[in-house]
């Protein structure tokens, strides 16, 4: 059987979205068909649409998702129909050298469905992170769904899929920000502040704010920031630096990704700090760093994929932490849009108006 639905698809580098009739088909062996309900418009979509990530169009976009199964195929046991789930690019296959390892987050064998989506004349879609989820139907590998409790707003929860993971993660997860630390988070869109938010809820004492734009501060302090850093006007290092005794911050997240801001990280971290990357390079830029700072200022270097998050671990607890009013994870959907409206979040997103805009199905 095959379900006939609306998406949200780029056909052309550059070109506007259109929504269109994309045809999914129903679940095969290990495969659930997921009745979409919320979809956050992440700037990975963005990147998708202009090229960035690949040159595969058409894309079937949307990937920050929450919703219902509808049904599974042979051998899923894990979710069943109508279990609430988050969906997540990166399911974990269980058996490759890191999952043996007994470190599945960072598995070297995540698949995605098997059985392509199309569209109405059957040209075969790539789906953003393997998911495509801008659509009112999509199909996913069952490990790329995660059963949560049906009690959260899935316009808040499918944020749980990709920024606000990738945030809260990197700051938690990756840099082990805890109890008593000081974190300083440069970048404040909406994987910055969750990196603030997740080291709120870890007790970080100090957490530091830096962005260029006003507007993003103010909405940072709203997270937790105890402090924030304008660095257009101000060094941020130096500034950085100044609030921490001198010292530089325990940890310090670039949520940028460019080479300037990840050397901010690197010198604003204290001695055997930890500078965490997590905004996502685009392929042209190269890091400079003199190899005698990278020794003497010892500590640790991290890239941080996912947050380095395990969904079937991380995604209940912080719904959790939603539902007890400890993670303003509801705080971060600044609008809720239709498929039709995609086009103009986008603009928004870019002009930095927007924490994350949300489709709601």
């Amino acid at each position: 059987m095959t379900h006939e639905v609306r998406a949200v698809v780029a056909r052309q580098k550059g070109a506007p979205v259109s929504v269109e009739t994309v045809l999914v088909p129903s679940p095969g062996p290990g495969e659930a068909l997921v009745r979409v309900q919320a979809c956050g418009v992440c700037h990975t979509d963005l990147h998708y649409r202009e090229g960035g990530i690949n040159d595969e169009f058409p894309f079937l976009l949307g990937h920050e998702a929450a919703g219902v199964v509808e049904s599974v195929g042979e051998g899923v046991t894990d979710v069943a129909p109508g279990d609430f789930v988050v969906l997540n690019w990166r399911a974990v296959c269980g058996t490759c050298r890191a999952c043996s390892k007994g470190k599945p987050w960072y598995c070297f064998a995540t698949h995605n469905a098997a059985q392509p989506m199309t569209l109405a004349d059957g040209t075969p879609l790539s789906p953003a992170l393997g998911i495509g989820a801008f659509a009112e139907k999509t199909l996913v590998a069952a490990g790329q769904c995660t059963k949560v409790d049906p009690a959260a707003s899935p316009a808040a929860a499918g944020l749980l899929g990709c920024g606000v993971m990738a945030g809260f993660g990197a700051a938690v997860n990756t840099g082990g920000v805890g109890r008593g630390d000081s974190i300083a988070v440069i970048g404040c869109g909406g994987v910055g502040m969750a990196a603030i938010a997740g080291a709120k809820v870890a007790g970080a004492s100090r957490i530091i704010a830096v962005d260029v734009d006003q507007r993003k501060l103010n909405w940072a302090e709203k997270f937790g920031a105890t402090d924030t850093v304008d660095s257009s006007r101000t060094d941020a290092v130096e500034a950085i630096r100044t609030l921490t005794g001198g010292f530089g911050a325990d940890v310090v997240v670039d949520a940028v990704g460019r080479p300037e801001t990840f050397k901010q990280a690197f010198y604003a971290r204290d001695l055997a700090g930890t500078a965490v990357l997590v905004g996502v390079p685009t392929p042209e830029p190269a890091l400079d760093l003199p190899l005698l700072d990278v020794f003497g200022r010892g500590g640790a270097l991290k890239s941080s994929w996912y947050g380095d998050c395990l969904p079937a671990r991380d995604f209940p607890a912080l719904i959790d932490l939603y539902l007890q009013g400890r993670f303003d994870l509801g705080d971060f959907v600044t609008e809720t849009i239709s498929l039709d409206d995609v086009e103009a979040a986008f603009a928004k997103m870019h002009h930095g108006e927007v924490l994350r805009s949300v489709v709601v199905l």
